[in-house]
């Protein structure tokens, strides 16, 4: 089982609104989650799921957030070995959750969500969706839907009974054509179009799972309430002109509002990080606070030895012993005595007491 982290290894930031319709709740929900592949091999992934509830009054967020959690939940306690396998299973188990739920309850018949994720394991980028929630990649100056909606419009679109034009304002728009919940279970869509021509092949489409992200990539997932609004081109601009993914996030989510929010909005932005600017680790505060008290058991160690030896050394002064006068009877014949010899006592030599020597403090090592 794959090891849960808190800090992911692309640049995150995500942002739901629930759209300026009066009384409207946000069905949106969403989730992010970075794990590492085992102890052994620290290959870093990060999964992120958006799903937009659908059907019956507060029944489309319980619908949303139980397919969120059950998605992300299988992908917790995946081996990442198999990951469409993985997510393909992940999402008929939630589809099975959701329509049960949806069967015993009167006041949530007719639930349900779309979805989409995106697994990103180390550089490698795997994706399914269901329904007309979308993923997008920008690399450089160009922007493309890698996913593809499960909509009659998208249908007509592909037939060319309509143009990109006409499908903007029709009545059909949200006509969806699958969603999680339903009797018969979704077939999770695991097409990955790296071109807008409509002659890829669906089998060559699903070859392009594996996507090696490059350095600068962006990835967006996102409820249809931001692409009913804000068209492609635009997406582009407000992600590349903005300082951090933060900005970006509230910007689309500005537009979006600014010409009518009439749904809810969810977005979810990843980065790969530019060549020399990858994310730095978070060190652990134990090891920050273990370097500060060693470097200051240091500096006091060293500040005393310096202290010590520059003190000028003390030599005792030598103590000469007094002499005491002694009174004789003088003979008649006078004789000289030998005057007294003075004894000098041993000078005292300094005795130094050693330094403690400064025993380091033990290397963690990280």
């Amino acid at each position: 089982m794959i090891i849960p982290i808190e800090r992911a290894h692309l640049f995150v930031a995500a942002l739901s609104h629930k759209g300026m319709k009066k009384g409207k709740n946000n069905e949106d929900r969403y989730a992010i989650s970075s794990y590492l592949l085992e102890e052994d091999n620290p290959k870093p992934l990060l999964f992120a799921i958006v799903a937009d509830g659908i059907g019956g009054h507060l029944a489309g967020e319980i619908a949303a957030e139980m397919v969120v959690d059950y998605v992300s939940q299988a992908i917790a306690e995946s081996d990442a070995e198999n990951p469409l396998d993985t997510i393909n299973e992940a999402v008929i188990g939630a589809n099975e959750a959701v329509r049960i739920l949806s069967e015993e309850d009167n006041k949530k018949q007719g639930m349900g969500a779309t979805c989409v994720c995106a697994w990103v394991i180390d550089d490698r980028l795997y994706t399914g969706s269901v329904g007309d929630s979308r993923l997008y990649l920008m690399r450089g100056a160009v922007i493309q839907q890698l996913t593809t909606d499960h909509t009659w419009i998208q249908e007509a679109l592909d037939k060319g009974i309509l143009t990109p034009e006409q499908a903007r304002e029709h009545p059909n728009a949200h006509v969806i054509r699958q969603y999680v919940g339903g009797k018969n279970p979704p077939e999770v869509d695991f097409r990955l179009r790296l071109h807008a021509d409509k002659g890829e092949e669906t089998k060559a489409e699903r070859s392009n799972q594996g996507l090696k992200l490059e350095a600068g990539d962006s990835l967006l997932l996102c409820s249809d309430g931001l692409t009913d609004l804000v068209w492609n081109d635009e997406i582009l601009e407000i992600v590349r002109s903005s300082k951090n993914l933060e900005v970006a996030a509230q910007k689309l989510v500005d537009t979006a509002n600014q010409r009518g929010g009439h749904d809810n909005i969810t977005v979810i932005l990843l980065a790969v990080p530019e060549k020399g600017n990858k994310l730095k680790k978070k060190i652990p505060l134990w090891w920050i606070i273990g370097g500060i008290v060693a470097a200051l058991i240091t500096v006091v160690s060293l500040l005393g030895f310096f202290w010590y030896i520059l003190q000028p050394p003390s030599t005792p002064t030598p103590t000469i012993p007094a002499q005491t006068a002694t009174s004789t009877e003088i003979p008649s014949t006078p004789t000289l005595e030998q005057p007294p010899t003075s004894t000098l006592e041993p000078t005292l030599r300094v005795t130094y007491t050693p330094w403690p020597t400064n025993t380091p403090e033990p290397t963690i090592t990280p």
